[in-house]
């Protein structure tokens, strides 16, 4: 019989919880749920697998305290952190959550030192440089999950302007998951057209500041939380397109080496996820406006990952 893959989800929370069960419903394998508060992955593991025959779900879903029990996952999503309050920035999490990361980090090495890391907890950049750091793993196997987030969330308020299908529109953002995310517009259509041929200038402006500041814009309504389905899906994206080799052009936080004029930072960028990790990270023209805003996002990142 085939093995089934092994993911691993640390961090029970919203996004945790939720990325699990949408994991036995796409089948992407056997889960296992990590949190160091007590019974809550256990109480979600089996609410889950209650859902699971009706679901027509396959793979087993286990419920921890105990991180040995990652042991030889194929993938770890990690979503440990505190998550923001309204009036919370991202920045503001920076070192309460790089103790969180760097105790998980140590937990994967030594218990899943072959797995495909992607990362979602914030401020993200900073989080996913700081667990390449602490595992020592291969730059191509540590990645943040940003820009599949901050990209749909684009083409959700395009989507909405223009009164289509988001399926009708492509979009890309670029640059650290926060305030100074870039949405390239130069690289944004619908149905083929660029966008800009479509919405006026000051209005596309109104827009792309309002996908800068989504994430806020849902804490604040929430009150008690932040965005869970929409991070949890996305971070699935990549975890399939890694297992099952399917080569999707993703925006990712990934390790420059020199891309876009970048170093040694973690940053949103085009990239190619398969069964290798990341394959391939591509560069792309950017207008004068978009490259000076990467360099802001860039410095802003630099800030964060110095706090460390």
């Amino acid at each position: 019989m085939t093995k089934r893959n092994k993911i691993a989800f640390i961090g029970a929370g919203n996004i945790g919880g939720t990325s699990a069960l949408l994991a036995g419903v796409k089948g992407l394998g056997d889960v296992v749920l990590y949190d160091v508060v007590d019974g809550l992955p256990a109480g979600k593991a089996l609410d889950i697998s209650h859902a699971s025959p009706v679901l027509g779900a396959q793979g087993s879903v286990k419920g921890t305290n105990d991180i040995a029990d990652i042991a030889g996952a194929d993938v770890c999503v990690v979503t440990s952190g505190l998550a923001r309050k309204p009036g919370m920035s991202r920045d503001d999490l920076v070192k309460k959550n790089a103790e969180i990361i760097t105790s998980v980090a140590h937990g994967i090495k030594q218990y899943a030192p072959n797995a495909f890391v992607v990362v979602v907890t914030n401020p993200l950049d900073a989080m996913a440089y700081l667990m390449q750091k602490e595992t020592g793993f291969k730059e191509n196997m540590v990645v943040g999950m940003a820009g599949v987030l901050d990209s749909a969330r684009y083409r959700t308020f395009l989507a909405e302007e223009l009164g289509v299908s988001v399926s009708s529109v492509d979009a890309l953002v670029l640059g650290g998951h926060g305030d100074t995310m870039v949405p390239v517009r130069s690289a944004t259509t619908c149905g083929g057209i660029p966008v800009d041929r479509l919405i006026d200038g000051d209005r596309l402006k109104k827009i792309e500041d309002r996908v800068r500041f989504a994430g806020g814009e849902i804490v604040n309504l929430l009150k008690t939380g932040s965005a869970f389905c929409s991070p949890a899906v996305s971070a699935l994206a990549m975890v399939e397109s890694y297992l099952f080799d399917q080569n999707k052009l993703l925006a990712c936080s990934v390790k420059l080496n020199g891309e876009f004029g970048i170093k040694d930072i973690y940053l949103g960028v085009p990239c190619i996820i398969g069964s290798g990790g990341v394959k391939k990270l591509i560069e792309i023209e950017l207008s004068d406006e978009e490259k000076q805003g990467l360099k802001v996002s860039e410095g802003k990142t630099r800030e964060l990952i110095e706090l460390l």
